[in-house]
């Protein structure tokens, strides 16, 4: 086990791009609303870091056990990514907002499937095979680093960019929310037939 900064370093793009904290700020806010203006960022960055950290030690393991494998849970998280898209751009409602939501809305669905989603699990699998553990391990606590500030500093965001600016960010990156949903879905439809 080596530490290696290079790896870190494209660990940590990868991460960052697939997380992208910043173009989820729009459902934080409206789940920050949801939860009547609550939302504990550091339960949320911790649950999503500790599962990250736990689906890379054990998470290949637990799929196969299962029975299913990252193709198909490729599949199964772009179809989550999708109906979200789906909500930011057309601005409709796919996700019935309960009392349960309000309460968990820090951990389900911030934490999960948000911060650490299918889309996160996939590429943290996509990883393993090009680096060492440790050094994916490292960019992971990073990225959670940064998205805990984010998300603490959501309300300075949310004052700067306006609802305006807000419901712009929400079309823009629920268009590549979709993309996103795609290729992930393509990508596990290859893995399985090819």
């Amino acid at each position: 086990m080596t530490v290696d900064i290079i790896e870190i370093a494209k660990a940590s793009m990868v991460l960052f791009a697939v997380i992208d904290i910043i173009g989820s700020l729009p459902i934080v806010v409206k789940l920050k609303t949801a939860a009547g203006g609550t939302l504990d960022s550091g339960k949320a960055s911790l649950v999503a870091g500790s599962i990250m950290l736990l689906f890379l030690v054990v998470g290949e393991k637990i799929l196969s056990f299962i029975g299913i494998d990252a193709a198909s849970f490729g599949i199964a998280g772009s179809f989550i990514i999708f109906f979200m898209a789906l909500e930011m751009v057309l601005g409709i409602k796919l996700f019935k907002e309960d009392e349960n939501t309000v309460k968990t809305a820090s951990i389900v669905p911030l934490a999960f499937p948000l911060i650490a989603g299918a889309g996160s699990m996939t590429s943290i699998l996509s990883l393993r095979a090009e680096y060492e553990s440790v050094n994916i391990a490292i960019a992971i606590v990073l990225n959670i680093a940064f998205v805990y500030l984010v998300l603490r500093m959501r309300g300075w965001f949310e004052n700067k960019l306006g609802k305006s600016g807000i419901a712009i960010i929400e079309k823009v990156f629920g268009i590549i929310l979709l993309a996103i949903s795609v290729k992930l879905f393509t990508t596990g439809v290859k893995g399985i037939f090819y």
